[in-house]
C-alpha cells in the first residue's frame, strides 16, 4: 500500500510519520486546499487530485478546501509580483464550477467539500495579530519568491505574508493527517506543519505532486502556453491531443494520470523495448482511459475510431472550417496566413512549426518559411495533425 501511496510523489515529510500514521488503522484526513483562481482545470490540476482519489479507495477521508478566503488574498507563488485579488462574486463562480469538475474523479460520498472562510471570516481583528505572531518576517523571507522580489527591491504588500499563515491554519481547523500539494507549494505546506505544532496538534505529514509538463514535454501544462488537455475538452480534441505526446512523456503521464498499477504499466513498457509492441497501441490506452474518465467509454472507442481514420490513414475530415483571407492584403505569406486563419497564436508560432515540419499545404509539408501562397484557388493548410483550414479569397 505505501508503495502506491508514494507513486508519482515528489517529496513525502516525512515517510516514518507516513508510516506510524497509516499504522494507525484508522481513516486519515487528507487535505489539499484550491484556489478558485480559474473556473477550468487541465490534466495538469489533476496530478493531486488524482492521489487525492486514491486515498479515498484505501478508506480515507478527503477534505477538498476551497480557498475562498485566501483567494481574495492572492498568493504569489510562483510569480515575482503580487496577484490581484479575485473578488468574492468571481471566487464563488470558480468554486461552483470547480466542484462540478473534481466530482469526475473524487467519490463525491467520501469527500468533505470546505470553504477555509468558514473559520477564517470569523476571526476578528486580535485573533489575526495572534496568528500573525506565530512567525517571523526573516522566515517568511526563506520563501524563494519573496526573497527575490526583496533582493530586486519590487515591492511586497503585508497581506501577501498572510497567505502562508492562512493556508497554514487551515490545517489547524481541519486537523489534517496529510496535506498534498504542488511542488511550488513546499513553504506553505511546512506551515501548516508548524502552526500544528504551536496549537498542539500532531503535525501533519506533507506529499508534494510534481508539475505536469504540458504537450511539449518542456514547459509546465498551462493555458497560457496552450500546451494543456482540458478536463473539458471535446473526446475527439482530447484524444488527439493525447497521441500528439512523445512516446517518452507517455510514461510520465502514465505514471500521474493513470489509475492502472505500475505493474501493469511497466508490463506496456516491457512489450515496447522487449516485444517490438508499437507505442502509438500503447497510447491508445491512456487516451481511452482518460477520455472515459471525463466523459464516457463509448465516446472514448469513438474519439479512437476517429482518429484512426482521420489521421492513421491519412484522411481528412469531412467538414473543413473555411477561412476568408483579405484579397486587398495579398500577397499572403505563409505564416500571416496560418495566424489569420487561427491555426497558431502568432507569425513566431508559424515559424517555429513550419521549422519542425508540421505544416502542411494540401496535404504535403512545407519547409520555406517566406512561402508565399497561391491563392488561385482554394487550398487546405494543416498545422500538426488536429489543426485544419481551408483558405481562399
Amino acid at each position: 500500500m505505501l508503495e502506491e501511496i508514494k507513486r508519482g510523489c515528489d517529496e513525502i515529510l516525512l515517510e516514518k510519520d507516513l508510516q506510524e500514521r497509516l499504522s494507525e488503522e484508522r481513516p486519515l484526513r487528507i487535505k489539499a486546499g484550491f484556489d478558485p483562481t480559474a473556473p477550468d482545470l487541465h490534466l495538469g490540476h489533476t496530478v493531486l487530485i488524482n492521489k487525492l482519489r486514491q486515498f479515498q479507495d484505501l478508506g480515507h477521508e478527503v477534505l477538498f478546501l476551497i480557498g475562498d478566503f485566501t483567494a481574495m488574498i492572492g498568493d504569489p507563488t510562483g510569480k515575482n509580483v503580487t496577484r490581484k485579488p479575485l473578488t468574492k462574486e468571481q471566487v464563488l463562480l470558480n468554486a461552483d464550477t470547480y466542484k462540478q469538475q473534481v466530482f469526475k474523479i473524487l467519490d463525491p460520498e467520501k469527500t468533505t467539500v470546505c470553504f477555509n472562510s468558514e473559520w477564517m471570516g470569523k476571526m476578528t481583528a486580535a485573533d489575526m495579530i495572534q496568528l500573525a505572531a506565530q512567525h517571523t518576517v526573516a522566515r517568511m523571507l526563506e520563501r524563494d519568491d519573496f526573497d527575490k522580489r526583496y533582493k530586486s527591491n519590487q515591492p511586497i504588500a503585508i497581506h501577501e505574508f498572510l497567505y502562508p499563515l492562512v493556508q497554514g491554519y487551515d490545517s489547524v481547523a481541519l486537523k489534517s493527517d496529510i496535506e498534498l500539494g504542488g511542488t511550488d507549494q513546499k513553504f506553505n505546506l511546512l506551515m501548516g506543519r508548524e502552526l500544528q505544532k504551536n496549537y498542539g496538534q500532531k503535525p501533519q505529514i506533507i506529499m508534494t505532486m510534481p508539475i505536469l509538463e504540458g504537450l511539449d514535454g518542456v514547459q509546465k501544462m498551462s493555458k497560457s502556453l496552450n500546451n494543456y488537455i482540458g478536463i473539458n475538452d471535446e473526446p475527439n480534441d482530447m484524444f488527439g491531443k493525447i497521441m500528439s505526446i512523445s512516446d517518452e512523456l507517455m510514461w510520465r503521464y502514465f505514471e500521474l494520470l493513470s489509475f492502472k498499477p505500475m505493474s501493469e504499466i511497466n508490463a506496456y513498457r516491457e512489450s515496447i523495448e522487449k516485444e517490438g509492441a508499437n507505442p502509438r497501441d500503447i497510447k491508445f490506452e491512456l487516451a481511452i482511459e482518460i477520455i472515459a474518465r471525463f466523459h464516457d467509454r463509448a465516446a472514448a472507442e469513438g474519439a479512437k475510431q476517429d482518429f484512426i481514420q482521420r489521421f492513421q490513414k491519412g484522411q481528412l475530415p469531412d467538414e473543413i472550417a473555411e477561412h476568408k483571407l483579405d484579397a486587398a492584403k495579398a500577397p499572403w505569406m505563409i505564416g500571416a496566413a496560418l495566424k489569420d486563419a487561427g491555426l497558431v497564436s502568432s507569425t513566431s508560432e508559424a515559424m517555429r512549426m513550419i521549422k519542425q515540419g508540421a505544416v502542411k499545404i494540401n496535404g504535403e509539408k512545407i519547409d520555406n518559411v517566406k512561402l508565399e501562397l497561391d491563392l488561385s484557388e482554394a487550398v487546405i493548410l494543416q498545422v500538426g495533425k488536429r489543426k485544419i483550414a481551408k483558405v481562399s479569397f
